[in-house]
């Protein structure tokens, strides 16, 4: 398959974005209106099986000194060919992210993909402080 990597926000498809967000354990629930509102103020990645959206990738950033990566995710019947390393790797080079003083992420399982990429756990935990609602689109 020859698939291709866009940061063109006229290629997102929200449909296909909300439908694996709306069952993914992360985002359970969100409203569409919700996901709308979040691609449209980061910098998103998508990944494209012709002009079908297989993957996805979104960047929250100061564009400055911070990026926050988020909602990263590629289709069950597209995984296990490298399309969210090459999503991810599209946006580390990407030109409004360089020198960039620190990214951060959440994850529940993939922690292997992102350390073969560079991530590591956080060094010092005990400065590290979250307000969390894991609930909020299911209540």
């Amino acid at each position: 398959m020859n698939y291709r990597i866009s940061f063109d926000p006229e290629d997102q498809q929200l449909d296909v974005i909300h439908g694996y967000l709306t069952r993914s354990y992360w985002a359970e629930g969100i409203p569409r209106e919700t996901v709308a509102r979040a691609v449209a103020h980061s910098l998103c990645v998508g990944a494209y099986d012709d002009e079908m959206q297989v993957g996805f990738a979104r960047v929250v950033t100061d564009r400055a000194t911070f990026a926050y990566l988020a909602d990263v995710f590629v289709l069950e019947g597209h995984r296990g060919r490298g399309l969210a390393q090459q999503m991810l790797e599209a946006l580390e080079d990407h030109p409004e992210l360089q020198g960039l003083r620190r990214w951060a992420l959440f994850t529940r399982d993939m922690q292997p993909l992102y350390a073969k990429l560079g991530w590591e756990a956080y060094p010092h935990p005990d400065r590290l402080m979250v307000r969390d609602v894991p609930d909020i689109y299911t209540r």
